[in-house]
């Protein structure tokens, strides 16, 4: 049976490459939901798991050409989820990490006048992004990020749960990723250099 199954996904990912959008509608169909739960049980984020998956799916339509695959297409599309997921978990760890690092660093530090305006720079522009986000996001994001608080307290402060301040985290960390993504490479150099 399994060699059917491998025979059925290898004719669709032949009509998918000969650019059959009824072909590409099946496999969207077929494994979305399948992907999406992976991702979904490894990030323990919606969004992010939502975002992963579409992202593979928006990659593989634009290299339908060019995609080529080792043994099936199911072990191709899980290989790439996973391969994002890692990706997304090292650059959200890595950016929360230098940002509260670089916020934490600035507050105790006696700074020369470069380093107070770099500092008053990205307090202001950490002040535009957070007030971008939607008021629930928003004080989850400054309750983290400027008083330091766990998950747990958050919750118990803002009398949501846990699951509630982790989804509004995940949001407010990837618009300030996007937001702030100079700023936190300027944090980067300068830790560097310090």
């Amino acid at each position: 049976m399994g060699g059917l199954q491998e025979q059925n996904e290898l004719v669709l990912f032949s009509l998918f490459k000969e650019g059959k959008q009824a072909a590409f509608d099946e496999i969207f169909n077929r494994y979305w939901e399948k992907l999406y739960e992976y991702a979904f049980h490894r990030t323990q984020s919606k969004d992010a798991a939502f975002e992963i998956v579409q992202d593979i799916f928006t990659s593989l339509w634009t290299r339908k050409e060019t995609v080529e695959l080792q043994k099936s297409l199911s072990g191709y599309l899980f290989a790439a989820v996973r391969f994002q997921i890692i990706h997304h978990i090292k650059s959200s760890k890595l950016a929360e990490h230098y940002l509260k690092d670089y916020l934490r660093h600035c507050a105790q530090a006696d700074n020369s006048n470069e380093e107070s305006v770099l500092v008053q720079d990205l307090q202001q522009a950490l002040g535009r992004a957070i007030a971008e986000l939607p008021a629930r996001c928003q004080e989850v994001a400054r309750l983290s990020l400027t008083e330091n608080r766990s998950v747990e307290q958050i919750a118990a402060h803002m009398h949501v749960s846990p699951r509630t301040v982790e989804n509004q985290l995940a949001l407010a960390r990837r618009h300030l990723r996007l937001s702030l993504g100079d700023f936190l490479l300027l944090c980067l150099l300068f830790k560097c250099s310090a």
